[in-house]
């Protein structure tokens, strides 16, 4: 399985360059990927720093960690390589910073507003819920910390789980798209960090149980 990340900052190239070190072929993407050179290069030969263009190509599943108001603009250039493959989708939407993207998610949920933009992708929220200092100081730590997910496709989600626990943290499915708010910023599982039944505890005292996946 090749992964293309699509935003390669602090988010993105923590959360790929873990993949990397599970063995998977990682294609890191920027608007200047000539930047990320030091990134890939110590990581080894099984990164590679691009395009955008050339991330969505090379991607089995896309990581997406970009601010959220460069969404729709990554939709109408790139949407049409993103259908049918799974994005897991760590943004996150703030009014202050993203615009008139940021004002659509927060009045119409997260999860339902990215797949209006990525049409026919198939979405899974994921390392949306805390910073990235979590994920390269805590991963693979006993117990694994959980990761909060959120999508409508069961195969998508397996694939997510997968990601999930090969870059050392456990999966926790939250429920579908529609209530994928709950683990973003303003919910009551952001930053809530801790182990899996942790989380389902958390979750079952704050979260109405609905399913998630086809």
């Amino acid at each position: 399985m090749q992964i293309g990340v699509i935003g390669s900052g602090r988010i993105g190239g923590t959360v790929g360059g873990l993949w990397v070190k599970a063995g998977y072929p990682v294609l890191f993407s920027s608007r200047h990927p000539e930047q990320l050179k030091p990134l890939v290069d110590g990581l080894g030969p099984l990164a590679r720093a691009g395009t955008v263009a050339e991330a969505v190509a090379f991607g089995d599943v896309l990581f997406v960690a970009v601010p959220y108001g460069a969404l729709p603009e990554i939709g109408k250039a790139h949407g049409r390589g993103m259908a049918g493959k799974v994005v897991l989708d760590a943004t996150n939407a703030y009014r202050h910073r993203d615009g008139a993207a940021g004002e659509d998610a927060l009045a119409n949920g997260i999860g339902p507003t990215t797949s209006k933009y990525l049409p026919g992708a198939r979405i899974v929220r994921a390392f949306n819920f805390t910073s990235a200092s979590d994920f390269a100081t805590r991963h693979h730590q006993e117990p694994r910390i959980a990761i909060p997910i959120a999508g409508d496709d069961r195969a998508a989600l397996d694939t997510a789980s997968e990601l999930v626990r090969d870059a050392g943290f456990e999966p926790v499915v939250i429920g579908p798209l529609k209530i994928a708010d709950s683990f973003a910023p303003g919910g009551p599982l952001f930053r809530q960090v801790g182990s899996a039944e942790e989380l389902r505890q958390k979750a079952r005292a704050a979260v109405p149980a609905q399913p998630a996946g086809r």
